[in-house]
């Protein structure tokens, strides 16, 4: 687990930097780009999670935004 305090104005803000960064690191057998989760210095026990983290029939996850309206889409990256 690794904890990367950053600067952001709001949830939204977190959210768009997060998945800008587990886009750049999904390359990387070690990150479980999935499981990322956002939340304020002084809350950390509340967890906002970045991606759907539904599994697909193929057991991928969705590659779609947490709360997303609609059907999941399977993921085909790496």
């Amino acid at each position: 687990m690794i904890h990367l305090p950053v600067t952001v104005t709001d949830l939204a803000g977190a959210l768009d930097l997060a998945r800008t960064l587990a886009r750049s690191l999904a390359s990387t057998p070690q990150v479980d780009v999935a499981g990322i989760t956002v939340s304020a210095e002084d809350a950390q026990h509340v967890r906002h999670w970045v991606f759907c983290d539904r599994i697909m029939p193929d057991r991928r996850r969705c590659a779609r935004q947490a709360d997303h309206v609609g059907a999941c889409l399977p993921n085909n990256g790496p």
